[in-house]
């Protein structure tokens, strides 16, 4: 087994240690905070922005921050495999477009590349949402409850991954839904992952499409059938609403 720090250090090309893939569809409301989060790490990655599809300017604001933006068909696990598959990095960070990194987060994440835990290719950071009341607190503390006793993290508590890992489990799980809970049951299989005690701050703006109850029903319900076999394709039919507002946007575009 590779172990974490024979791939701590830069590329073999001499090039940064870190890859961050955002996979995006109409992102330019949430897309420049992240960016400028990712600005203040102290050793520049390599960011590329997967693109499913955007009508609106989330390409533009990525090329002007510097970041390689890559045009993909629609899907988030798709967009995340053709923005790994682009990058040479030792190391590849998983982000959804919609979350911040403040600056503890980002610390932690560098103290841990500097010296990534003996046999750990793979990590993920805390749960926390960006708004504040009783119906968020008891969503992140059921989050972080579901995390102990099943060991499975979300996707937007992002991933970060060794490329040899990567490529040991074959990328991402291209499935409509599901797909970060099936990765990180694959990562498992593979050997431990690691919890970065700092938090990825995470919209709540898919809980308020709903409402918070409603939300985290929704999320639990996906999850229990999931772990009872219920294919995902069928699951995806039930949890769309950003590709609907995605589909939307590029119908009003071209008309």
């Amino acid at each position: 087994m590779t172990r974490g720090s024979d791939v701590a250090g830069p590329s073999a090309t001499g090039g940064p240690r870190l890859g961050i893939v955002i996979p995006t569809l109409n992102e330019e409301e949430h897309l420049p905070d992240l960016l400028d989060d990712l600005a203040g790490l102290s050793h520049p990655p390599m960011i590329v922005v997967a693109d499913g599809g955007s009508s609106d300017g989330t390409l533009d604001i990525a090329r002007t921050r510097a970041a390689r933006t890559l045009r993909t068909a629609p899907g988030r696990a798709l967009q995340m495999n053709v923005g790994a598959r682009a990058l040479d990095t030792p190391w590849v960070l998983f982000l959804h477009a919609d979350s911040r990194l403040p600056q503890g987060t980002r610390g932690a994440l560098e103290r841990w590349l500097d010296a990534p835990p003996q046999d750990i290719e793979a990590a993920h950071f805390a749960f926390r949402l960006d708004s504040d009341g009783l119906w968020w607190t008891l969503i992140e503390r059921g989050q972080r409850a579901r995390e102990r006793l099943t060991g499975l993290a979300y996707g937007d508590q992002g991933l970060l991954v060794s490329r040899s890992r990567y490529e040991e489990i074959g990328g991402i799980p291209e499935l409509p839904l599901m797909e970060d809970v099936e990765l990180m049951k694959r990562l498992r299989r593979r050997g431990p992952v690691d919890r970065i005690e700092a938090p990825i701050i995470t919209s709540a703006r898919r809980y308020r499409e709903v409402g918070p109850f409603l939300g985290w029903l929704r999320n639990a319900t996906l999850l229990a059938l999931y772990s009872l076999g219920v294919p995902p394709r069928v699951l995806a039919r039930w949890y769309r609403p950003r590709m609907r507002a995605g589909r939307r946007s590029a119908a009003e575009s071209r008309a």
